[in-house]
């Protein structure tokens, strides 16, 4: 009989070696999956677009909105820093892939809390480690040590030394042990960035002193909001109101190859730039732009770091959305976070032993980042999302996902252009402008949450267990929407 996963933190750190598989918390999504290997169903396909999800019927706001969801909006209004732009609804409860407003309202959840649920909503495993660990110990510091965050640390060592990633070439039969890594917890991703920028930073000055300070981003890029990730986050739109902001950032442009020696000098301590661009509209690196930006970047002895943020824990199919390329395009840092606990404030630094060297006591901290509570809740669901039939899974859905999308692309040429992406983080490109608003809008009144990204896309990102049915509802609703919008 299959195991669930240890609950006592000694028998969590032998999940390490020996991961069984998660049978006790599998979803309905992935009962029955076969194993990478097994021959995967060919998918029906539809031979026209859907025509059924014309008609709104969740119309926003509510004409009926009860005296919860008053009371909510309400509340928020009065004493929520008004910094978000969002619709009149109020979620309740979820459910795997759904969530209900307080109006009885069901939504198929295709956003997925911005990537970051990717075992959905209401999981009973996350819940039950929640429940657990919290009764036991919550918050100590890293005055002190604890479990947890140790075997969470090993884990995303040891996953990315067998899968690869971080320098660590894909398929070794066996776990890779050298060079080592090291892992820093946060609480967020943007303070994953800042710790890898600090990290760089450092670095920079013990290789090429006080003048090797430089930090390269790019354009559409998106690394967070606080002061030094929002500076390299080049949009002026987040930029603006708090210049000026750090100095010494020079910008360039995803996969564009000339200028490349200017931009990454000697005086460049770090590059941070996205395998794939999230918020920017769902644009993947060349892997070949990314060898020359690699070697460029270590030709100055600069340190290469990769936000894997949106993109990373599997959500392309693989641990890291670089773990497939070859070593020579791997990076010196990985930052991470909002999958790795399904909604439980986390982030992480994975940095090579050689970068991570020049840390010591004193050097960087955090009173919340690795908490027992945390990095149970992490270690839960980064072994359940890196087995191998749930991979599997995810990237049948993937396939699914893509053959409708070019399905969609062909009916409606004068409205959509290239479908973006891998795995499971897939961009619908629009053609015309204001058009990726109006989608998001139009599904979001027949019960389906999506996401822009960029100027011209509308982001998919849904729960990694998500269903071929919870696919084929979402993707009938966006052809329903475009048929609206092409008779506008």
């Amino acid at each position: 009989m299959l195991r669930p996963i240890p609950r006592q933190a000694h028998r969590a750190l032998k999940l390490l070696s020996s991961r069984p598989p998660l049978a006790r918390y599998a979803s309905s999504a992935a009962s029955g999956i076969h194993s990478e290997s097994s021959p995967r169903p060919v998918s029906t396909l539809p031979n026209a677009p859907s025509t059924a999800y014309t008609t709104v019927s969740h119309p926003i706001p509510d004409p009926a909105q009860s005296v919860l969801t008053r009371r909510t909006l309400e509340l928020a209004q009065k004493y929520i820093l008004p910094v978000y732009a969002r619709p009149p609804i109020a979620f309740e409860h979820g459910k795997g892939s759904w969530v209900w407003d307080y109006d009885g309202r069901k939504y198929l959840d295709f956003s997925a809390g911005i990537a970051v649920n990717a075992l959905g909503h209401a999981d009973e495993g996350v819940s039950e480690v929640l429940g657990s660990q919290s009764n036991k110990l919550l918050h100590t510091s890293n005055a002190f040590y604890n479990e947890p965050a140790g075997a969470l640390a090993s884990l995303l060592v040891t996953l990315t030394q067998r899968e690869g990633g971080l320098g660590y070439p894909a398929g070794a039969t066996q776990p890779v042990s050298t060079p080592g890594a090291k892992v820093f917890f946060s609480n967020s991703g943007t303070e994953a960035n800042e710790g890898a920028l600090k990290v760089a930073r450092k670095v920079g000055k013990d290789r090429g002193g006080a003048s090797k300070t430089e930090i390269v981003c790019f354009q559409q890029s998106f690394h967070g909001r606080s002061l030094g990730a929002l500076s390299v986050t080049s949009n002026s739109k987040y930029q603006d109101p708090f210049m000026p902001l750090i100095p010494g950032v020079r910008v360039g442009k995803l996969n564009q190859y000339e200028g490349i020696e200017d931009l990454v000098n000697d005086n460049t301590c770090a590059v941070i730039v996205e395998p794939i661009q999230g918020e920017g509209g769902i644009n993947a690196a060349d892997i070949q732009w990314m060898r020359k930006l690699v070697q460029r970047t270590r030709e100055v002895g600069a340190v290469i770091i990769f936000d894997e943020i949106q993109c990373g824990l599997y959500r392309t199919g693989t641990l890291w959305a670089h773990s497939a390329w070859p070593v020579e395009c791997h990076p010196d840092i990985v930052t991470m976070a909002k999958p790795l606990a399904n909604g439980y404030p986390v982030g992480a630094v994975l940095i090579r032993d050689v970068v991570a060297e020049t840390m010591t006591a004193g050097t960087h901290g955090t009173t919340f980042g690795g908490s027992p509570l945390a990095c149970a809740v992490g270690l839960h669901v980064l072994s359940r999302l890196s087995e191998p039939e749930f991979v599997s899974h995810l990237m049948e859905m993937s396939a699914f996902l893509l053959a409708r999308l070019e399905m969609v692309a062909g009916w409606f040429p004068k409205l959509v252009g290239e479908i973006r992406g891998r795995g499971l983080i897939v961009g619908l490109g629009l053609l015309r402008e204001g058009d990726p608003q109006r989608l998001v809008e139009l599904a979001r009144e027949r019960g389906v949450l999506l996401l822009t990204a960029g100027t011209d896309c509308v982001r998919l990102v849904p729960s990694l267990n998500v269903t071929r049915e919870e696919v084929s509802h979402a993707v009938d609703v966006i052809e329903s929407c475009l048929g609206v919008m092409g008779k506008a």
